[in-house]
């Protein structure tokens, strides 16, 4: 189990039957919007663009709940990345039953207009820790007035947030989530008038729709079989229920958002998820994706990371064979060490890009701030935080070909043969000077805007006279 709370839920705009948005408006969206997918010989799942490109998405978390700047924003974007996952909360938004809250509607519009104006895509969470402020998740999470707890006792720990999940009270709150079939009703209404609201903004990506699932354990919470056995029962059952409803939900008002299943935690202890696959009822190919989170125990608790846990290993096994057997795309909602800087988790910041790219379209790393510590992904001046710079490294944002895989400086794939331009982005904090860029075979064309100023720069790549199946070799070196 992770030790730690987390955020977001994502959505792009609707078809022109759902919605008034003109379709010049629908039209300017990011150019990097996924429209499709392509599943390569071993089940793996790209993103797509409207020309085929593969494609990587990478960003970050904000601050949680729409308290962020544009200035947040926009340093984001100049830095190269181009996707940010934003919490939120339906406390927040409806206190009150049958009523979303005029204020906090403005917030999260104004961040979506952020990211519509630098061309980032936003993800947003349904957001909760430990249910709901009912207890003590300040106003995150459920509302206490769709909690029920049967008048069970709620104990917290103060060095053991997480341990509020095995409260009485907690389990029968989720109980009577997942259950009854008044909270179900005003659940999936509540996802409804959302993403009615949010569905005009070209920079929704689309819905996480519910973080972080948790539900009842029957039995002794400390012994790794119990958790188990009640992981698998929720994602089969109770879980796979909910995500049904919210993905119907959605798709009254909105046909064009990505909507993301998230397994239990427990894939974080290398346990592979047991949820079935799922039907989009949008016309055309589904839009559905998985968006795991990747974090271990031992880190969330504050220790430096071992290399020799098999933690990398272990979750990488667990995590693929879901979304090969039901082709979807993975993209990785949250990640990274609450301490960057200690020699172990440095080591583990690099491992964790690593073996992303063998098997994530896209990662939000936790998160967006400026600190001396913490998970803060800057320092003080804006620069990456000590232990953090490989997440700022180049990355192929657009590839006309297959087999992508990004190593350190070095990207490689196998052409299309099309002709069509790939795209690397050189992100301003690691090329701080420029960059120099050598590809192989030696007759393409490589046309390089440099990074400067603090903006992000792009390289790209065209092989108009290579034949469908030549190997490409990228390598990228700072000046």
């Amino acid at each position: 189990m992770r030790l730690r709370r987390t955020v977001v839920a994502l959505l792009l705009a609707a078809t022109a039957a759902l919605s008034a948005t003109p379709a010049s408006a629908l039209d300017a969206r990011p150019a990097r919007f996924p429209t499709g997918t392509a599943t390569g010989p071993g089940g793996r799942t790209a993103l797509t663009d409207a020309e085929g490109r593969r494609l990587q998405l990478r960003g970050f978390n904000l601050d949680k709940y729409a308290e962020t700047t544009e200035a947040d924003v926009r340093s984001l974007a100049a830095q190269g990345f181009t996707l940010i996952r934003v919490a939120v909360s339906w406390t927040r938004l409806e206190p009150e039953r049958g009523r979303l809250d005029p204020a906090e509607l403005h917030r999260l519009h104004r961040l979506l207009g952020w990211a519509d104006r630098y061309g980032v895509l936003t993800l947003v969470d349904f957001h909760q820790d430990v249910y709901g402020p009912r207890f003590g998740g300040g106003d995150r999470g459920i509302p206490v007035w769709a909690t029920r707890d049967d008048g069970l006792p709620f104990t917290p720990d103060p060095n053991d947030w997480f341990a509020g999940y095995f409260q009485p009270a907690v389990q029968a709150a989720f109980r009577h989530l997942y259950d009854d079939p008044d909270l179900r009703a005003w659940q999936a209404d509540f996802y409804t008038r959302l993403a009615r609201e949010l569905r005009d903004h070209r920079s929704l990506l689309g819905y996480d729709l519910f973080n972080e699932p948790f539900g009842p354990v029957d039995g002794d919470p400390t012994d790794p079989a119990v958790l188990a056995a009640a992981s698998a029962a929720l994602e089969q059952g109770r879980l796979a229920d909910m995500y049904r409803r919210l993905i119907a939900a959605v798709r009254q008002v909105d046909r064009r958002a990505w909507l993301f299943v998230e397994p239990t935690v427990l894939v974080g202890q290398g346990v592979p998820t047991r949820l079935p696959g799922f039907a989009d009822p949008r016309p055309g190919a589904a839009r559905l994706g998985y968006a795991p989170h990747f974090y271990d125990t031992a880190v969330e608790s504050g220790h430096d990371w071992d290399p020799s846990d098999g933690f990398v290993e272990r979750y990488t096994a667990a995590i693929t064979g879901y979304p090969a057997a039901h082709r979807l795309p993975v993209l990785v909602g949250e990640w990274g060490p609450p301490d960057s800087r200690t020699p172990g988790n440095t080591q583990l910041v690099q491992r964790q890009v690593a073996a992303m790219d063998g098997f994530a379209e896209g990662w939000t790393m936790w998160y967006w701030c400026r600190g001396t510590g913490g998970y803060c992904a800057l320092d003080p001046a804006g620069r990456p935080a000590p232990g953090d710079e490989p997440a700022f490294g180049p990355y192929p944002a657009a590839v006309a070909g297959t087999d992508v895989s990004a190593l350190g400086h070095t990207v490689r794939w196998i052409a299309d043969g099309t002709g069509r331009a790939t795209e690397l982005v050189l992100p301003a904090a690691g090329f701080p000077h420029g960059a120099r860029v050598t590809v192989s075979p030696a007759t393409a064309r490589v046309d390089l805007d440099q990074p400067d100023g603090g903006r992000a720069g792009t390289a790209r790549i065209r092989l108009p006279h290579t034949r469908p199946g030549t190997p490409v070799t990228v390598t990228v070196t700072p000046r």
